[in-house]
């Protein structure tokens, strides 16, 4: 091998990383103000010294080197040296550091990863024709945002391969894609499968770097929230995965090929395929690549030299950077093209600068026009307006917070019988009819932008919630977990209301994974001795423990409620007017009581074959008697059964219990 200390070329055409070929590779690292770069490489993951080559600096601030050889198979990192003395935005060197643009990397079972880059073989995965899950339209997406590895974890499941991404495929109708199949979605959002930093640093210890941790007992970030290399599978979920602290993950390309293999699999079976993706900020305490070799470029910086955290994650991205904004466009056209994804949500997306914004949506849509674009929309602002302008669709907290509340005990929602303190008669009645724009509350130009949720991976499960909202000593209390694992009449009772009001709005829907039987997140009893075993988590992101895992026993002590799900589900799959229909499709029916919402909804405007009724009565203990339209209607939903079969033919009037709904049609 050459000594590649000397300019032999003009780099500045290659792309960042490295580019292989069975001859030479090129190694490219942005760091500007270092004053020395070399790539060491090394044989295997787990070698000692390997070795080093100079690189030279170009104009555009990448350091290049060109290695002779075949390297193919081989591992590779940098050693990046800062200027003396040290500029306040500039990380002191700690040792040897990945390759942002790496594909693949093995990294150990610690907070800081030490983490090695893989020179890769050539890709031989078998697509067998495989390409994107075409809508028409977003507002058929049914989505299901979910914990990958919480499908299979669960040790009531017995599985060989629990919590990984062949799990998954392999659990049978209880768990992964068959659970799916039967619950009838036909989009899974996926926390983030970016690797990430999965190991946190011991409680109250404080790290070399001056991070302490006061957040978690657990040493863990099970959610996944912590990215450290944006082109490469979390590899702690292939099967051949070593979990245990101080091991290596990512020695080969299982995770690779797995998560290809899971991506097939479910757009065999007409699943669109999300991915939870975090640019707006990197994990914060491991050996960070871009930290290490550009912290003044790639992140925000306060006039000391130290990160800003609007994020409330340590730091904040530079994207307006070009570089970042390079890597940002980059990866997303990656997961695209060599994953086949779908979409992608996009988490505090309004921390990510409206140029970069809009550099994705450009890149994106000309690879795939239908490809699915999801906002967060909030993160040192709050602008879900003009991502809705930009055709992205955008979380909806105000339906959220409208229906359920914002605190179960201090700010409850319509199911409950009272106002959150953003809504009103007008807000209820607006998000019917998609939160937009014009109306009270309004935040959508179209409702193909609204994303409508009640629950997701943040905060209480909407199970806990209405638990809480009804007995509020359980925010406090330590309980048994089987006290509150089965839903109680009531609790059962106002799931299925929300779960109406959810399924009958227009816009696109997104339920969280366990939601359709009253999850709940019981903090299990674990060596760290967590104080608040026993309670309700409102906040699990930390718990790689059974807090988090699925136990499919729970879905069959509430099998009422799922199987109201699945019928919900299946109607709104087959009634293209409880989503997608014009604003003046949708008319409300004035009442003198404000907790009675009652709504027509028009077929026309979508060639539903049904025209359609909703009423929803928020009330806690008033009944209500509904005078119907002329004519004879199908009952498809009621505060016990939904289905997209009829239930019962009526004409004339119909009660609506307290804290109850329905849903009927008839045909045009």
């Amino acid at each position: 091998m050459s000594d590649p200390s000397r300019p032999i070329l003009d780099f500045s055409s290659w792309p960042p990383g490295c580019t292989w070929s069975s001859k030479y590779s090129i190694f490219r690292l942005y760091s500007p103000q270092a004053t020395s770069v070399e790539v060491e490489v090394w044989d295997s993951f787990d070698q000692e010294a390997g070795h080093r080559y100079g690189m030279s600096l170009g104009k555009d601030g990448y350091w290049s080197a060109r290695v002779t050889g075949n390297l193919d198979a081989k591992w590779y990192g940098y050693h990046v040296t800062p200027p003396d003395p040290l500029p306040h935005d500039m990380e002191p060197s700690w040792g040897t550091i990945s390759d942002p643009w790496s594909k693949h990397v093995a990294s150990q079972n610690h907070y800081l990863q030490h983490s090695r880059s893989l020179i890769e073989s050539s890709d031989s995965f078998d697509w067998e024709g495989d390409s994107w899950v075409e809508f028409d339209d977003p507002r058929d997406l049914i989505i299901y945002e979910a914990h990958l590895k919480d499908f299979t974890a669960h040790p009531n499941l017995k599985l060989k391969d629990a919590g990984s991404y062949r799990g998954f495929l392999n659990a049978g109708e209880n768990g992964g894609i068959e659970y799916l199949k039967k619950l009838g979605i036909n989009a899974v959002e996926f926390l983030p499968l970016h690797k990430s930093a999965r190991f946190e640093p011991p409680y109250l210890e404080t790290t070399a770097s001056g991070v302490s941790n006061t957040w978690t007992y657990y040493g863990r970030n099970h959610g996944g929230y912590m990215s450290s290399h944006f082109f490469v599978p979390e590899t702690m979920y292939a099967s051949n995965a070593d979990q245990t602290p101080d091991a290596y993950t990512g020695t080969d390309l299982s995770a690779r090929n797995e998560l290809r293999t899971v991506v097939k699999e479910l757009h065999r079976n007409n699943i669109a395929v999300i991915l939870d993706v975090v640019y707006n900020h990197v994990s914060q305490y491991d050996i960070n690549s871009l930290k290490q070799a550009a912290k003044g470029e790639y992140f925000r910086l306060d006039e000391y030299g130290n990160y800003t955290s609007v994020s409330g994650c340590g730091n904040d991205s530079n994207t307006q950077h070009p570089e970042f904004r390079k890597l940002i466009v980059a990866s997303v056209i990656y997961w695209m093209r060599e994953y086949h994804i779908d979409g992608f949500r996009f988490d505090l997306a309004h921390l990510i600068d409206w140029k970069t914004i809009d550099e994705i949506t450009h890149e994106a849509r000309k690879i795939n026009p239908n490809v699915i674009l999801i906002a967060e929309p909030w993160g040192g602002g709050y602008d879900p307006i003009s991502f809705s302008k930009r055709g992205w669709l955008a979380w909806n907290d105000q339906i959220r917070n409208g229906v359920k509340g914002f605190d179960p005990v201090h700010s409850r929602g319509f199911i409950f019988g009272t106002w959150h303190h953003e809504s009103d008669r007008g807000s209820i009645e607006n998000y019917i009819k998609g939160t937009l724009l014009g109306g009270s509350n309004g935040r959508f130009e179209t409702s193909r932008t609204t994303l409508n949720y009640l629950e997701s991976h943040d905060g209480y499960t909407l199970g806990d919630f209405i638990r809480i909202g009804l007995n509020h000593q359980l925010m406090h209390d330590t309980v048994d977990r089987d006290r509150v694992v089965k839903l109680r009449d009531t609790e059962l009772q106002l799931s299925k209301l929300a779960a109406i009001f959810l399924f009958a709005a227009q816009g696109v829907v997104m339920i969280h994974q366990g939601q359709e039987f009253g999850r709940t997140k019981w903090i299990v009893p674990d060596p760290v001795n967590d104080p608040c075993t026993g309670k309700l988590d409102h906040n699990s992101y930390d718990k790689n423990n059974q807090t988090n895992y699925i136990d499919y026993n729970d879905v069959e002590l509430n099998i009422d409620l799922f199987n109201y799900y699945k019928g919900l589900i299946d109607l709104r799959k087959f009634s293209p007017a409880l989503r997608k229909s014009h604003p003046e499709s949708v008319h409300i029916v004035g009442t003198s009581d404000t907790l009675l919402l009652t709504a027509t909804v028009d077929g026309v405007s979508t060639n539903d074959p049904y025209d359609y009724m909703v009423a929803l009565n928020g009330n806690v203990l008033i009944e209500h008697e509904l005078v119907l339209p002329e004519g004879f209607w199908e009952i498809v939903v009621t505060g016990h059964y939904a289905s997209n079969k009829s239930l019962a033919k009526i004409s004339g009037r119909v009660i609506i219990p307290p804290a109850s709904g329905l849903i009927l049609r008839q045909r045009r």
